[in-house]
């Protein structure tokens, strides 16, 4: 049983409270708490609205994402798939984005964000857009190209989107989405994706900033590449991504595990796996794996009488393969669940990843207490300095 005991010595929870309290506050953004913008409503249709920054109280601190690209290029699309699982036919019917469309995505506590869906027509040189308060609080800049369109225009957007937001925070995660690869062979998206990749560049260091680093992926709504792209978006805005990939490399170490993936269930993103290469296929079938237990769970896991998600603590899926592979699924919070990929002579010792996945299962629930004791921090200090601008009344203070 040492083995299995070292799991908990080796996860070093002491350090995870460290590494986690230490964290900067790279997110928060003071202007968000007073400033107002155009939004849409609750499902984010973007008609009318108006949202209003105002709670100064909120613990927690997301991490903006932007949707930006030229107008039809398939941002809103994106977005609806994604988050909303619109089916991608029905994207078809979906309406032009004309004003800035912010939305809360809060599947869980690690993947929580924003995302700002921007208007293809938006100018930068409009003296009404104040660019400087929307890239200061940015994490993550996801800018979209058609990739069967004329995308000249749109690298010359990209340059311009990109040169302006790193001059107010340099620490954005420039994303460039190669959009509706699906029409291209195979030849054809990667002679795509290296113009676009060299294009770029070459602007980049014709104005000297060489140092501004951008990522490419080829993406699509009718497979899983943009869920998989998108999943490499928010691991770089997870403080804990190191902690969490360090956990599963020390549960599958000790499990016989080949592969495992820590998923966000209503979303399919994957915020961490361990530090074996991932292919396309394996991810593939991760999701039609939690696609399949959701829909027997909601067939025969809800009474007439009960509401809510059918996905809940006791939830656990077990598939064989055709090749000897077992995928096994378990559930580790209310919206997080642990993918596996095992050998079927590995999967006689289950009683041993049970035990080892309890161990993995509680080392998150430490890394989910500190995040919380960072967020309860973050509460105080804004209540603190909220308390410093205003009047016993809430009035705020107006220097002479």
């Amino acid at each position: 049983m040492s083995q299995i005991k070292r799991m908990t010595s080796e996860g070093k929870y002491n350090e995870v409270d460290g590494e986690n309290e230490a964290l900067p506050f790279e997110y928060y953004d003071d202007d968000d708490d007073f400033d107002t913008f155009t939004d849409g409503d609750g499902d984010c249709g973007c008609d009318e609205g108006v949202l209003m920054f105002s709670d100064p109280f909120n613990s927690e601190v997301k991490p903006r994402i932007l949707l930006m690209g030229l107008r039809r290029s398939g941002k809103s699309s994106i977005q609806k798939v994604v988050f909303h699982k619109m089916s991608p036919s029905e994207t078809l019917f979906l309406e032009s984005t004309n004003k800035i469309c912010r939305e809360d995505v809060s599947n869980s506590s690690f993947v929580s964000f924003q995302i700002w869906d921007f208007p293809g027509q938006i100018d930068f040189f409009d003296p009404t857009f104040d660019y400087e308060m929307i890239f200061r609080g940015t994490g993550a800049l996801i800018f979209v190209i058609d990739s069967q369109d004329d995308y000249v225009e749109a690298l010359s957007r990209l340059h311009l989107t990109v040169t302006r937001a790193y001059k107010v925070n340099p620490d954005i995660n420039f994303e460039v989405f190669i959009h509706k690869v699906d029409g291209l062979s195979d030849d054809h998206k990667i002679e795509k994706q290296r113009d676009i990749h060299k294009r770029a560049n070459d602007d980049l260091a014709d104005a000297g900033l060489e140092r501004i680093h951008l990522s490419f992926y080829l993406t699509s709504i009718y497979d899983h590449s943009i869920f998989e792209a998108f999943s490499k978006v928010v691991q770089k805005l997870i403080p804990q991504l190191p902690t969490l990939e360090n956990l599963l490399n020390i549960f599958i170490s000790n499990s016989g595990i080949e592969k495992a993936f820590l998923f966000d269930v209503v979303s399919k993103i994957y915020i961490a796996t361990d530090s074996s290469p991932v292919d396309m296929q394996t991810y593939e079938l991760c999701c039609d794996m939690i696609d399949v237990v959701i829909d027997i769970s909601c067939i025969y896991g809800l009474t007439g009488d009960e509401a809510g998600t059918p996905y809940d603590e006791e939830s656990m899926a077990i598939i064989h393969l055709n090749n000897t592979t077992v995928m096994y699924l378990k559930e580790v919070t209310k919206f997080l669940a642990l993918v596996c990929f095992l050998r079927v002579e590995s999967f006689e010792r289950k009683g041993l990843i049970d035990y080892n996945f309890h161990c993995f299962k509680k080392a998150i629930e430490e890394v989910f207490d500190v995040r919380l004791k960072v967020q309860r921090n973050r509460k105080l200090l804004n209540r603190r300095s909220w308390s410093r601008h205003t009047l016993p009344n809430g009035t705020p203070l107006h220097p002479h």
